[in-house]
């Protein structure tokens, strides 16, 4: 991004923590409008605008000087309630309960098993590069979503869009989890 948008955001009185908890009142917002309309393109898309604030907090933050622990902490505790949400409003909807359960567990997982390492040990941020982290978590619920409400899927598959990328969401993360629980124990036994 380019300097005067972040002087204008700056003048606008938004601060990086202040952009991080807009993104997920945004993000309940969105859900919460999905348990009433329940089409799901406009979540799809209402979601894909609301977590773009995840990426401005960070690089407003670096913009201005003010990168701070806490805010980097806030970030990451509200992208998993920003996950949750949309997962329970998902599974409040289609009643695919179990599916959005594996999906959400999985993410978490995912997190947690790298957070958790760095307890016991100093962790490079940079060298975890998994098959689920949380940008395509968002990207592949994002085009479920949106081609769930654009473009039925042949009947022979017996599903739509938005379930087949909860399945791929769902193996996906535990795959995740496992792999980064893999490394980790790799790590910490040497």
């Amino acid at each position: 991004m380019t300097r005067w948008f972040f002087a204008l955001l700056t003048r606008l009185g938004a601060t990086p923590n202040r952009l991080t908890l807009l993104g997920l009142g945004l993000v309940l917002v969105s859900c919460a409008a999905y348990l009433l309309h329940r089409d799901s393109l406009w979540l799809g898309v209402s979601l894909a605008i609301s977590v773009s604030f995840d990426a401005l907090d960070g690089a407003l933050a670096r913009a201005q000087g003010t990168v701070t622990k806490f805010g980097g902490y806030l970030d990451a505790v509200v992208d998993r309630y920003q996950e949750i949400a949309a997962f329970l409003a998902i599974a409040w909807v289609t009643g695919w309960w179990l599916v959005c359960f594996l999906a959400v567990t999985g993410a978490t997982l995912t997190s947690y098993n790298k957070a958790r390492l760095a307890i016991e040990m100093p962790v490079d941020n940079k060298a975890w590069p998994d098959l689920m982290e949380r940008p395509q978590r968002v990207v592949l619920l994002v085009i479920g979503l949106v081609l769930d409400g654009l473009v039925p899927l042949p009947d022979f598959l017996g599903c739509r869009f938005l379930y087949l990328a909860l399945c791929v969401l769902a193996l996906g993360t535990h795959a995740t989890a496992v792999q980064r629980f893999l490394r980790a124990r790799r790590m910490l036994v040497g």
